[in-house]
């Protein structure tokens, strides 16, 4: 017995370890990266695989939809390369949206790791390239093939060799080629480091393989999430969730069921697939939706192969959520984003005191491009992808947050950092009043953003941004989060998605949804009120309007404000 208890905390630590191992793989791709959408915002994501293809580990940094759908995308690596075949200098790569993260500007980079002569591990590793050609990081394609280079599954590397005629293709088809060319090798050098250390993890621990440690995690973790579900209400709950589309609203539709085995969610009744690149591939869709379940469910146990196999995910061939190739899918993200929201939707109607209100759920990337002045000599211009957020939903009893990415965990880019990369001026990025659905809890604010070129020339927005026809929507008689607006400071109002010219002395104004709120506006403490006066988060107008407050608790708060 004893001995068992010492192989027990034995496997606990070198579990712990591997978590460690791919957080320093991860942060290395942090640091290395050239594209700012990673190492300013962390669009990333890193972990270990047993040679069967099961995920051991990922690392803390990253994104659901990158690590989840990645989880399935080393399993199409072996299928192609059997691991009897990988040899040490081996590397693969792939960019296929249906066998990747989703879309064509992640590329997926797995690496066989070696100990003692034998394969023992793959590390994989994603991130997102700024620009792979086509048509830009745009909804407007009609078909896969017009959104950028299409890589299948490849070698980039054999036996330590470079492959010179893939790089080449990836440099000439980009309008980007230094960067692009960079963050290929970023991603290579993440996983040599991975390799590195579970080397060095392995001698310490004098391990010959990883086969029990790997049964050891899968299984125990499995158990942890089966006994969470276990104390659950079982049933059935349907849930239908309506976004703004690209030309039309688009209906999710889901139901949950959770019964003994684990918690199944089917999304027959979803609108069918776009004509433009919001659809979302299979891969994608399972990402997000296993997120916001473990998100409830199981928010304290590892994310590795075990605590996601009990959950399970199902949609019809041809609608948006299960999108067939050639379908465009470059801006899946928009709708993929929206299904942890669709989930609670279903949730809260067994465990309301567990599940927040509906948020603004798809980033709101402002997705730019233009010239940085002269175009000759090779310069090719800029394109940029600033990362900014809307407001999360109300929790049960608490607030939600502002300008903050859930579900997908994606950090703002800097305006400074912005500001020195491109030929853009920030005239102003700051919280967004009233936005925040109220309620007894509040919703998280949106954000104000007003940007123009610094050198008098227009510049192209490739809009892709949502919840400006329906936004997050209230429960127990909490509002409805602020709905989202795009606009020009000369007062045109543009479109939430697709491509649009930005003239030279003119302004765009971007304005992000807030999150929903829960419950009664009146019943919010007149503490809250107070404080939320007094930090600009809502107006006096508003105040007394929705939440009923008299003069004295708006006086208390301007002098409060006057104080700061």
């Amino acid at each position: 017995m004893k001995s068992n208890r010492l192989g027990e905390i034995e496997l606990q630590v070198m579990w712990s370890r591997l978590i460690a191992v791919v957080e320093e793989q991860a942060q290395t791709l942090l640091r290395t990266a050239f594209s700012s959408i990673v190492r300013e915002c962390g669009d990333l994501s890193a972990g270990v695989f047993d040679a069967k293809g099961r995920m051991l580990a990922q690392a803390v940094t990253g994104t659901p939809g990158h690590v989840n759908s990645m989880a399935e995308s080393v399993k199409h690596f072996i299928r192609h390369f059997p691991t009897e075949t990988m040899k040490p200098g081996d590397i693969y790569i792939t960019n296929d949206p249906w066998m990747g993260t989703g879309h064509l500007n992640d590329f997926v980079l797995t690496t066989p790791c070696f100990h003692r002569g034998k394969l023992v591990a793959l590390f994989s590793c994603t991130s997102h390239l700024m620009d792979i050609g086509g048509l830009g990081f745009g909804p407007d394609a009609t078909d896969v093939f017009m959104e950028g280079l299409y890589i299948p599954m490849l070698k980039l590397a054999e036996g330590g060799k470079l492959n010179e005629t893939l790089m080449a293709m990836i440099r000439a088809n980009t309008r980007q080629p230094v960067d692009t060319e960079g963050d290929v090798y970023s991603l290579a050098n993440c996983n040599d480091v991975g390799c590195k250390r579970l080397v060095d993890m392995m001698e310490e621990f004098d391990l010959n393989d990883l086969d029990r440690l790997a049964d050891y995690v899968c299984e125990r973790s499995r158990k942890a999430v089966l006994a969470e579900i276990a104390k659950l209400p079982q049933g059935s709950w349907s849930n239908k969730m309506t976004v703004d589309g690209y030309d039309e609203p688009i209906d999710l539709v889901a139901t949950t069921t959770i019964s003994e085995k684990g918690i199944h969610v089917d999304y027959t009744g979803t609108s069918a697939a776009s004509l433009r690149g919001i659809n979302v591939p299979m891969a994608y869709t399972t990402a997000y939706t296993v997120f916001g379940l473990a998100c409830i469910v199981s928010s304290r146990i590892p994310n590795n192969a075990g605590s996601l196999a009990p959950l399970t995910v199902s949609a019809p061939e041809g609608c948006i959520l299960n999108a067939q190739k050639p379908k465009p899918v470059l801006i899946r993200h928009v709708i993929g984003q929206m299904l942890p929201d669709v989930v609670f939707g279903c949730l809260r109607q067994a465990i309301p005191d567990r599940v927040p209100a509906e948020g603004t759920s798809c980033l709101w990337n402002i997705n730019m491009r233009g010239t940085a002045g002269n175009t000759n000599g090779g310069n090719y211009g800029f394109m940029m992808t600033f990362t900014s957020n809307g407001g999360t939903g109300a929790r049960p009893v608490k607030d939600g947050l502002s300008a903050t990415a859930y579900p997908s965990g994606v950090r703002g880019t800097p305006v400074e950092v912005a500001e020195s990369i491109t030929p853009l001026l920030f005239w102003r990025k700051e919280y967004r009043a009233d936005s925040g659905g109220a309620g007894r809890t509040r919703g998280g604010l949106g954000q104000t953003m007003e940007i123009e070129s610094a050198i008098g020339q227009p510049f192209e927005l490739l809009a892709a941004f949502d919840r400006i026809d329906h936004p997050p929507r209230g429960r127990d008689g909490g509002a409805n989060g602020a709905a989202g607006e795009v606009q020009l400071k000369s007062g045109k109002k543009l479109k939430g998605k697709g491509f649009q010219v930005i003239p030279a002395g003119d302004r765009l104004i971007v304005l992000t949804s807030g999150g929903a709120g829960i419950g009664a506006p009146k019943t919010r403490s007149r503490e809250s009120v107070t404080a939320d006066v007094a930090d600009g988060l809502v107006t006096t107008a508003q105040a007394a309007k929705v939440y009923g407050a008299g003069k004295s608790d708006t006086s208390k708060a301007k002098r409060s404000r006057k104080r700061a």
